[in-house]
């Protein structure tokens, strides 16, 4: 099975559309917030977010669930793939609906491996794959260029290490970010 959570009109061909409401005509409707979700343990093949997750789980507890959610219903190695507005960027900022940036660097903090390597090397950093009781690995990443950025970039007139400086710099860089995961299970 393959799910295109929270679809909008954006379905996708070969996918369970689903929706929190109706108005978009999706295969089904469901709240995300609303758990347990309506599917078996390790039925899902893959799942695919565009624009969804950084509405969801407005406080810490929910934003988990969600997560042990999608986790649950995760087959072994099944694909995530989660796009989302960078946090510093207009299309987030502007929107009163993002509860949550959501981040690389965050979801890598659902990793065991990355977990168990910081506990290791004794780092600050939350192992949180342990606290939510989930295994995600980051498979890959890619980010959209906003313009200017993105044609000066292509055109080399910017610079890899210029791209970077000004990605620390300033807001409206990274217009979104794709990030793909891969469910790890015993």
């Amino acid at each position: 099975m393959r799910l295109n959570l929270g679809c909008g009109f954006n379905k996708r061909d070969g996918f369970v559309n689903v929706d929190i409401g109706d108005h978009c005509a999706p295969d089904m409707v469901h709240d995300l917030e609303l758990v347990p979700w309506p599917w078996d343990d390790s039925s899902v093949d893959e799942i695919y977010m565009s624009h969804v997750l950084e509405h969801l789980g407005p406080d810490t507890a929910s934003y988990f669930a969600i997560l042990r959610e999608m986790y649950r219903i995760c087959r072994h190695d099944a694909r995530i793939t989660i796009v989302v507005p960078h946090p510093r960027h207009d299309d987030f900022l502007h929107d009163a609906t993002h509860v949550r940036a959501i981040t690389v660097e965050g979801l890598s903090m659902f990793s065991h491996k990355n977990c168990e390597e910081w506990v290791a090397a004794g780092n600050a950093n939350t192992p949180l794959a342990f606290i939510a009781e989930v295994d995600f690995e980051i498979v890959d990443s890619e980010i959209a260029l906003e313009e200017p950025y993105k044609s000066k970039f292509d055109l080399d007139v910017l610079s890899k290490a210029e791209l970077i400086q000004a990605i620390k710099q300033y807001n409206n860089v990274i217009k979104e970010t794709k990030i793909v995961l891969r469910a790890v299970k015993a």
